[in-house]
């Protein structure tokens, strides 16, 4: 079983920064852990958005989301178990709840569907204000 917890969320204002983690725990060996693990983004009343994800093997197979590529990276910390997922210049359109999710398989998909992804996190907030 895997269990995922995002943080890092929070209130920024336009043009700032933000670095969301995800926690992976449970009965997995991160070395031998074959999964794709993806970011995804749900604002009120519009529909879950994909933004990124990284497989935890080798190079990772970084993809990001094209509305996100230029401010957005994401990232894993092998020892530590958890992906990152950075945003810099903020802009008010970036506010959602930000879900981790992974799935066990030898590769990620593309383009990223969460209907690929069977374990998520509970998500944490993310809030662009001035």
């Amino acid at each position: 079983q895997v269990q995922l917890a995002e943080s890092g969320g929070g209130s920024v204002q336009p043009g700032g920064s933000l670095r969301l983690s995800c926690e992976v725990s449970g009965s997995i060996s991160w070395n031998s852990w074959n999964y794709c693990v993806g970011w995804f983004r749900q604002a009120p009343g519009k529909e879950r958005e994909a933004v990124a994800s990284i497989h935890t093997i080798g190079n990772g197979g970084m993809h990001l989301a094209d509305s996100v590529e230029d401010r957005f990276t994401i990232s894993r910390n092998d020892a530590q178990k958890t992906v990152h997922l950075q945003i810099s210049r903020l802009k008010p359109e970036d506010a959602a709840m930000y879900y981790c999710a992974a799935d066990g398989r030898p590769y990620c998909n593309l383009p990223i569907n969460s209907r690929d992804f069977l374990y998520w996190g509970q998500g944490t907030q993310v809030t662009v204000s001035s």
